[in-house]
């Protein structure tokens, strides 16, 4: 009966001897650490991970100490697939026949100890995918504000500028009046860009693939032969409700992006993957989707820095000395207005851009 008890939580149960080896394993344990029972029973509990840290010691001192604990937010690499997955972990000492209770008297002997997981990947995804959705829409709400702000001013500067320059005659005087001209005319063009899209979205259906080669043309007119762009496609993704010329602009900012970020990179290596895949039971916020389109956009190049890629979606964040921090900013507003959303993963030599777009909206 504890066997099926066991055998049916979706909490992963594993049960160590006093080497550290496995003596039972529960199915969703098996699930998270992508090992079978059969396959590691007796098997010590390090040899199914990548790494072992100082948690191995943590697990051996609860034989002596008859101490229970907890651990949150763990990071460890599955030795199989070398994949990273968080967990919430509680070690619990059992005694002789069996018994798992949380205070032991000196006397009591600890035969097992008692491993329980929780995986906390989908947990802190959704919530950044909520945080990222809700800080979106108040980004939008701020530039708007702003914008109102910014652009009557300039207009009130920009007109009085040139009310001055039919006054003045022709020399270094006019030259100033042109110079506020410009930069009034300059901070309005970028308040509209900070502004995005205001059009609405032209939906209809589309092949997301005919929305990848034009992006993959256009980039290979401009990049001339110095990267190899690489077509990774599942030709069984089936059509999207989507604004195709939006959706061009969203790649295509994805993809300049990738190829500045390869400047650093040997002309020979330099690459960009264009990879697309369906997902089953995809959450986006608060949603959870029964399929998605994923578009992956993956470079080689340097990478972006870690205090940056949490951040990266903000409106004038930029990983560039020249750079406005906007594109990503609209391209990440767009493709939440067709209820997906973009992710992004960076390491030296990987970098990963995601776009998440539900088929049923």
């Amino acid at each position: 009966m504890n066997k099926l008890i066991l055998d049916n939580l979706s909490t992963g149960v594993v049960v160590l001897d006093k080497q550290l080896r496995i003596e039972y394993m529960n199915p969703a344990a098996e699930n998270l650490l992508e090992v079978s029972f059969q396959q590691s029973r007796a098997q010590p509990i390090g040899s199914i991970f990548a790494t072992a840290g100082n948690w191995l010691e943590e697990i051996q001192r609860v034989f002596s100490n008859s101490t229970p604990f907890t651990r949150r937010q763990v990071n460890m690499q599955l030795a199989t697939s070398f994949r990273h997955i968080v967990v919430d972990y509680t070690v619990s000492p059992i005694i002789e026949g069996g018994l798992m209770i949380a205070s032991l008297s000196k006397d009591t002997v600890v035969t097992h100890v008692l491993i329980e997981m929780q995986s906390m990947d989908r947990l802190l995804r959704i919530s950044r995918e909520e945080a990222l959705v809700s800080s979106e829409q108040t980004s939008r709400t701020l530039i708007r504000g702003l914008a109102h702000e910014i652009k009557n001013p300039l207009g009130g500067i920009r007109g009085a500028a040139q009310l001055l320059a039919r006054e003045l005659k022709s020399g270094p005087q006019q030259d100033y009046t042109t110079v506020i001209i410009e930069e009034a005319d300059r901070l309005r063009n970028l308040v509209d860009r900070m502004l995005g899209i205001n059009k609405p979205l032209q939906l209809e259906k589309i092949n997301v693939h005919e929305v990848l080669e034009r992006v993959a043309s256009l980039t290979e007119v401009e990049v001339a032969g110095g990267v190899n762009l690489v077509r990774d496609y599942d030709p069984s993704i089936p059509e999207i409700r989507g604004d195709k010329e939006q959706l061009i602009q969203v790649v295509l900012n994805i993809v300049r992006n990738a190829v500045q970020a390869l400047t650093k990179t040997d002309k020979d290596k330099r690459k960009i993957t264009l990879k697309t895949r369906t997902q089953h039971h995809f959450t986006i916020g608060q949603k959870q989707h029964r399929l998605v389109c994923r578009v992956d956009i993956i470079d080689n190049g340097c990478g972006i820095p870690p205090e940056l890629v949490q951040n990266i979606f903000y409106p004038l964040i930029s990983g560039r000395a020249d750079g406005t921090g906007l594109g990503l900013a609209i391209a990440q507003s767009i493709i939440i207005q067709h209820h997906g959303l973009i992710q992004c993963e960076s390491k030296p030599g990987e970098t990963i851009f995601s776009i998440y777009l539900p088929f049923d909206k």
